[in-house]
């Protein structure tokens, strides 16, 4: 399972909580907004206005980091 441009962002936090950090730095409301069991990934680009490439890579690399991490520390 990856996190692609339809994922909704609930199931972004829940399942890769290493991407949290992604959603503070860019100031994004939605750590614990209502909206976020409805909205994608995309639709959060959309809605704050900036590129949904960029930010899909930023959440893409927030999980890889974590998971290079988990596999130093075995």
């Amino acid at each position: 399972m990856e996190i692609t441009a339809g994922s909704i962002v609930a199931d972004v936090l829940c399942d890769w909580p290493e991407t949290v950090p992604v959603f503070l730095n860019r100031h994004l409301g939605c750590v614990g907004c209502d909206m976020s069991p409805f909205d994608t990934v995309a639709d959060v680009a959309r809605i704050y206005r900036f590129d949904p490439v960029c930010f899909l890579e930023e959440l893409q690399a927030a999980v890889r980091s974590s998971d290079q991490d988990r596999g130093q520390a075995v």
